[in-house]
């Protein structure tokens, strides 16, 4: 059993640091913030002035950009918007939405003007449908958008979309009426790169990261300690990353350091050179209830990194 904790929760690592590598991120803006309904699973901003200045963020980007990512850059392009140059902000808000299930709502800010967009929208003949007293916008690929102002857009499907218009016109809660988030939020949203996750999505993303070990008795018991998980990242002087798993006591903090302790020296005995060098530059310990973890790295290491079967094996 214990090599069986060691070689899955080498995993929670790769697992954990392949959600940070596909953004990078800045506080959120007010309109934004305003229509983000109080459901949350998951918040990730991304920050495309700042990604432009790092080389290794740059290959990151192009490594690792989610697909959702690049559908949506292809389609800022087709109403006028090109997102190298006119997008400073790019959020992510995954949503619980009762029987409709999860939805993701996207929030783009940036340079580019609501009358200039809404202008190619009337040249191309593109008619919109009202929602409360927004005009929505159809997209090519099945997506739709509208202006929250004159310079942020909300994108996604339509029923994500008018949950995110609901929240904004006070029909449902907002984000913040969500203190398991805003609090998390509160300790990493000044950061270059910041995340957070919900309990269940901290839960199941634990649960996939573990694979087999999930389905012992003691995990069980973790499980219901796990609160939530935020993280910072950037790329000041290298590589910085930093997760906390919030957890509702110090013992159950300190099981999940003893189990990812473990599971970084099982790692150690198989990994690559440049693997190993990755390894040795990772930190876990627990500091009162919360799980803590710290990776830092040069960008030359990061970057060899970045080829290395490790790094190809949990990009997939």
């Amino acid at each position: 059993m214990k090599k069986c904790h060691a070689v899955v929760c080498g995993r929670v690592f790769t697992s954990l640091m392949l959600l940070s590598i596909a953004a990078w991120a800045a506080p959120l803006g007010s309109s934004a913030r305003g229509a983000i309904p109080s459901e949350i699973q998951q918040l990730i901003c991304v920050d495309y002035r700042a990604l432009k200045s790092s080389d290794t963020a740059m290959a990151l980007k192009d490594q690792v950009l989610p697909q959702n990512l690049k559908d949506f850059e292809t389609e800022l392009k087709g109403v006028g918007i090109d997102p190298a140059k006119d997008v400073d902000q790019l959020t992510f808000v995954s949503y619980r939405q009762g029987k409709e299930g999860t939805r993701v709502a996207g929030y783009a800010q940036g340079d580019f003007t609501m009358a200039a967009v809404l202008k190619k929208m009337k040249l191309n003949k593109v008619r919109p449908v009202k929602y409360h007293d927004s005009s929505i916008y159809p997209m090519s690929g099945g997506m739709e958008m509208t202006f929250l102002d004159d310079n942020t857009l909300l994108f996604g499907d339509s029923t994500a979309i008018k949950g995110a218009l609901d929240a904004r016109d006070g029909d449902t809660t907002t984000l913040d009426s969500n203190n398991q988030i805003t609090d998390m939020m509160s300790s990493v949203d000044s950061g270059t790169v910041w995340s957070v996750l919900d309990q269940q999505g901290t839960q199941n993303m634990l649960r996939s990261a573990l694979g087999s070990a999930s389905g012992l008795a003691d995990y069980e018991t973790i499980k219901k300690r796990v609160l939530g998980s935020r993280y910072t990242m950037n790329f000041q002087n290298g590589v910085n990353f930093d997760l906390d798993v919030v957890t509702s006591d110090s013992m159950t903090a300190a099981t999940l350091s003893s189990l990812l302790k473990a599971g970084v020296l099982y790692k150690k005995m198989t990994a690559t050179p440049i693997e190993k060098v990755a390894l040795d530059s990772l930190t876990v310990d627990s500091d009162s209830s919360d799980l803590q973890m710290h990776f830092k790295t040069d960008d030359k290491q990061f970057q060899s990194l970045m080829h290395s079967p490790l790094f190809a094996a949990v990009s997939r």
